[in-house]
């Protein structure tokens, strides 16, 4: 009888060790999926659509990105986030950026882009700027970069001076065309990228083509820059650009109505008048022989190779044709540009222009 009720006994503990242990690993399971959901669980909120982009600026520190996460509504849950992040090292190696959150992330996905710094790189697309603070506005409002810091860059003439540029040269840097950045470049990176792409736009067969018209290459960018405000026409560039130069050569005035919107800084003039032309200004083509100082907008690459395929031709005159095509009627003397320029005037008086 004393052996059965041991064995009994002993079948009860090992029962009962038995319930332990399952209940254990149960916990234990139970406690492993918790962790997992939350390092590896979706931890994006419904706010935004498939992706958003999360911007962490420069010298920001852990907890900014945590309360960023938190205020833009991309995180649900700060306190997992903040878990899976310091157990991961995070706090101690933000990195700034433009990071690409897709929903459905998880926190282990989240720390893992921002700590490694993966940014989505920036595509900028330069189009024809007339200014300096067109083209300011334009990379501050893609960049991270400050727009005080990069004009100040525009306006500084000692450093302008070791890529052969000055104050009135400078936009000779930029030619429309798209660039890749990250977003936290900086200034003075992002326009050193820039003048080196251009630069290398400069090949030797281009700058021969400019000896071969006795230009320099910023004179070609500046009356590049005039031809591509009087017409978007690529078929008649060339035509025009040979008025250009064929005045220049000669020592006339270009007389440039582009020239004179650009000095008044009113691109709105659709007629220039006897009021306008008397604004002084180096950049007043009708009042200074010779080229303006500086281009008055960043020419297309279609506007530069017209000016370095510029044909010899006796024109010295054009003017708008009076059918309002967007052409222009080409003249060689001044009586014969008197002609067309009536037919136009009379047809801008018939529009009331």
């Amino acid at each position: 009888m004393a052996k059965k009720s041991k064995a009994k006994k002993s079948q009860k503990k090992n029962v009962w060790i038995k319930r332990i242990l399952v209940v254990a690993c149960a916990i234990l399971a139970g406690l492993l999926v918790y962790i997992g959901y939350r390092v590896f669980g979706p931890n994006t909120t419904k706010a935004f659509g498939d992706s958003k982009f999360f911007y962490v600026r420069t010298g920001s520190t852990y907890a900014d990105v945590l309360d960023g996460l938190e205020e833009q509504q991309i995180i649900r849950s700060r306190t997992s986030f903040d878990w899976v992040a310091r157990e991961l090292g995070y706090p101690k190696r933000v990195k700034a950026g433009k990071y690409k959150i897709s929903r459905g992330m998880s926190n282990f996905d989240l720390v893992k882009l921002l700590r490694a710094g993966r940014q989505t790189p920036v595509n900028l697309t330069i189009t024809k700027l007339r200014t300096k603070q067109d083209l300011v506005r334009k990379i501050s409002s893609n960049l991270e970069a400050d727009s005080a810091t990069f004009l100040a860059l525009l306006r500084d003439q000692v450093y302008l001076r070791q890529f052969g540029l000055d104050t009135n040269t400078v936009m000779c840097a930029f030619i429309p065309n798209s660039y890749q950045f990250y977003w936290n470049t900086t200034a003075e990176a992002a326009f050193k990228k820039i003048e080196k792409e251009t630069a290398a736009f400069w090949t030797e067969e281009r700058k021969a083509a400019a000896r071969r018209l006795d230009l320099s290459t910023i004179q070609v960018m500046i009356i590049a820059s005039i031809v591509e405000e009087e017409t978007n026409k690529n078929d008649e560039k060339p035509l025009i650009s040979s008025v250009y130069i064929n005045r220049f050569r000669k020592g006339m005035r270009l007389q440039a109505d582009p020239t004179v919107k650009f000095a008044l800084q009113d691109f709105s003039i659709r007629r220039i008048r006897e009021g306008h032309i008397a604004f002084s200004s180096p950049y007043n083509t009708y009042q200074n022989a010779g080229l303006p100082p500086g281009p008055i907008c960043t020419p297309s690459i279609k506007s530069i190779e017209a000016v370095l395929n510029t044909p010899e031709t006796d024109y010295i005159y054009f003017c708008a044709k009076a059918d309002f095509s967007g052409y222009h009627a080409f003249a060689a003397t001044y009586a014969e540009h008197m002609k067309n320029a009536h037919a136009f005037h009379a047809a801008l008086n018939a529009r009331g222009i």
